[in-house]
């Protein structure tokens, strides 16, 4: 039985150190996914599907809109003017479209302002081996290195040389690898995360492998008596 056991154990201690990931490392993850920029304004946030917005038009009640959701298809509906592509415009941007079709047939110069007043799009996704994972709010300015204490840090089977982050760009699905314990460390530069990331904490096998033994240790030891008596 201990034979058996000892070889199934093995067989995953192999498996664990044949698997890596095949995410781009190094400089050019940092590519994908870079640290903040030194001395450079933050982009402008850009309007999602499900954010909450207020509309005001200045001096008419009546268009003014004290809650608003942006819909699945990225519209909002305002009055008079029906729909109004919203998603990945900023509230700039959405605030001269409303008032230029507003200023077509209805009002002349119309002054119209937006707010955010809450962000489906500044959710963070911390996954993997954390010890709290979930979604979280993110505002301004957030790297990895604090996306790991919002989670509370890794588990002690966590592959921390393996941390990997999903981005959406231009519709498309990019990731990248990082090396937590360089970052850590300062030889590495710390990642800025935005809202939409996912992040995954890699699992090692191996070390998985050695707190399971552990654990049944005393119950092989037990089950080795009771062969050698």
């Amino acid at each position: 039985m201990i034979q058996k056991l000892s070889i199934v154990l093995l067989a995953m201690i192999a498996l664990s150190a044949c698997s890596s990931s095949t995410l781009p490392a190094g400089q050019a993850a940092y590519a994908i996914i870079p640290p903040p920029a030194l001395g450079s304004n933050k982009p402008a946030y850009k309007i999602g599907t499900l954010d909450v917005l207020k509309i005001t038009v200045f001096q008419e009640e009546d268009l003014t809109q004290d809650e608003v959701s942006v819909d699945s298809s990225g519209n909002i509906v305002m009055p008079l003017i029906g729909l109004v592509q919203a998603e990945g415009a900023t509230t700039a941007q959405l605030a001269k479209s409303i008032a230029d079709r507003l200023e077509e047939r209805f009002l002349v110069d119309p002054q119209v302002s937006i707010a955010i007043l809450k962000s489906a799009s500044l959710k963070l996704t911390i996954e993997g081996s954390v010890k709290k994972p979930g979604v979280y709010d993110v505002e301004g300015t957030t790297t990895l290195l604090q996306a790991m204490a919002l989670a509370e840090g890794p588990t002690q089977t966590a592959r921390t040389d393996q941390i990997l982050v999903f981005r959406s760009i231009n519709n498309e699905v990019y990731g990248a690898q990082f090396n937590l314990k360089e970052i850590r460390k300062g030889q590495e530069p710390n990642p800025e995360l935005l809202g939409g990331d996912i992040v995954v904490v890699g699992f090692s096998g191996l070390k998985g492998v050695y707190r399971d033994f552990l654990t049944i240790a005393p119950l092989l030891t037990s089950v080795f008596v009771q062969i050698v008596r």
